[in-house]
């Protein structure tokens, strides 16, 4: 590892650390004749203090002589991106690119760049995203470039743009989302230049593909401050095309007041659910995607669903549903996986369950039913749970608290009983379809849930009393007339 003390030109740093290869690689491009530079999100983590595994050169020097110079040094090395300049190689535990300069232009209908290669460091480092990410250092030597105030930025914690904005913005409209993902992830501000260019450009991410929104997506909602990330995309109006269902809670808005900011309170649920991810104990490790974005989501079906009652109250009935199916809907075209699909739009289907425990108490079977319902995510729907309150009125806070406290008692109580975790009925269907003699078809799964809802409603039985109990149900159904008896 190689200390740099504090370069002139970069104030309020100090003992910055780089990877021993950094240097090796930079003094082989020399030794070449060519210019080698560590550049964007490397030098900036570095004045972060963190060192990133995934390392990111510019140079003069075009793909083959890239090749060249890396060929016996590198482990390993591909030619995906050629066409664009970079190469990608492994050395050690170190993901490294190396790109030729560029200077690239973009069709205003695409953001897909005709590539160009440029001659000049500076020229490159303006046609990256931010300042805080168009910097350099020259290798060897270690001298910092910085042309368009990025260390200065950085230190204000300020998102600012190389040139123009709309000009940035306009190459590659996909810029806007990182604006806000860098909100979220470095918790730091967006200058109002760059705010009021993503306001008037929000329509452009159109273009921009849904894969390529989703991870930058992804990346927001992860990082250390997503409220703010959420909160930027809804003020600019680029919400309105990724998460336009977010964007809506913003405009439900009740002049009388006769229910909470429901925007407002989404932010707060996000917030809360970030804090009850749990490290310690491994149930739910942070940052956990699935949790954030059900906890973003919950309440994206109460636009849909919000009544006048002649009371004069408001009432949302079954936004739950409602908003699972908005939030599955979104995700499909956001191209989430499938499983990641099922799993946030569960947690919002789920998240009104609780209520009713609080409300009137359960029996043991609705706590079992509440287990099995929630499958996996149980952990995850006790935070978004606890999470969804955000009332002020202490007393019913803390009335809540300790229902919720009581039914994860009684949970763990059943599970250690039971195994709720693997509920399943008291004879398998092999027995089902030995015992009524049948054979495999739609007869033998309504057997088997009439016996899982026997198994929910009475708690585990001997398979004696478990075949009795479904000898009689069979007894009333109209197919037992019909069939042959067993021989």
């Amino acid at each position: 590892m190689v200390h740099v003390f504090g370069p002139a030109n970069a104030p309020g740093t100090s003992a910055l650390q780089l990877p021993d290869v950094v240097m090796e690689l930079g003094q082989r491009f020399v030794d070449a004749g060519h210019e080698l530079s560590l550049v964007g999100g490397p030098v900036r983590d570095l004045f972060l203090g963190r060192v990133s595994p995934d390392l990111d050169f510019t140079s003069d020097a075009d793909p083959d002589a890239i090749i060249a110079v890396i060929r016996k040094w590198a482990d390993s090395f591909w030619e995906i991106g050629r066409d664009f300049g970079t190469i990608g190689m492994r050395k050690g535990d170190y993901t490294i690119e190396v790109t030729t300069y560029r200077a690239d232009a973009y069709d205003a209908d695409s953001r897909k760049p005709q590539v160009a290669f440029g001659t000049s460091l500076e020229d490159d480092l303006f046609r990256r995203d931010f300042t805080m990410n168009a910097m350099a250092l020259r290798l060897p030597s270690l001298e910092l470039v910085d042309p368009y105030g990025g260390v200065r930025d950085l230190h204000a914690g300020m998102v600012r743009t190389p040139g123009e904005p709309s000009a940035s913005f306009s190459d590659d409209p996909l810029r806007m989302l990182r604006a806000a993902r860098f909100a979220s992830q470095l918790k730091v501000s967006v200058a109002p230049e760059v705010a009021g260019a993503m306001t008037d450009m929000a329509e452009r991410i159109e273009i921009i593909s849904a894969e390529r929104v989703r991870d930058e997506l992804v990346k927001l909602v992860n990082g250390k401050d997503p409220r703010a990330g959420i909160d930027l995309l809804v003020e600019t109006g680029l919400a309105a095309h990724v998460l336009p269902e977010v964007a809506a809670l913003k405009l439900e808005i009740d002049e009388h007041h006769r229910h909470k900011d429901v925007y407002q309170h989404s932010l707060t649920v996000l917030e809360q659910a970030c804090e009850l991810e749990t490290d310690d104990d491994g149930a739910v490790p942070g940052p956990d995607f699935v949790l954030r974005f059900a906890a973003l989501m919950h309440d994206v079906g109460k636009p849909a669903t919000r009544r006048f009652e002649p009371s004069g109250a408001v009432s949302f009935r079954h936004h739950d549903a409602v908003g699972a199916k908005l939030t599955a809907k979104r995700m499909k075209k956001l191209r989430f996986d499938n499983d990641t699909i099922k799993a946030v739009s569960r947690l919002v289907e789920l998240h009104m369950r609780f209520y009713g425990y609080g409300e009137a108490g359960w029996t043991d079977s609705a706590v079992r039913r509440y287990v099995t319902d929630a499958g996996p995510l149980l952990e995850r729907l006790h935070r978004l749970t606890r999470s969804d309150v955000t009332t002020r009125n202490r007393r019913k806070a803390e009335r809540l608290a300790f229902a919720y406290d009581d039914l994860e008692q009684r949970i763990a109580a059943l599970k250690e009983q039971e195994q709720l975790d693997s509920v399943r009925p008291d004879l398998d269907g092999q027995r089902i379809m030995s015992l009524l003699g049948i054979k495999p078809g739609p007869v033998v799964g309504r057997a088997y849930k009439f016996l899982l809802d026997e198994r929910m409603e009475n708690g585990p039985q001997e398979p004696e009393v478990a075949e009795k109990k479904l000898l009689e149900w069979w007894s009333r159904q109209p197919e037992s007339a019909t069939l042959p008896e067993e021989s």
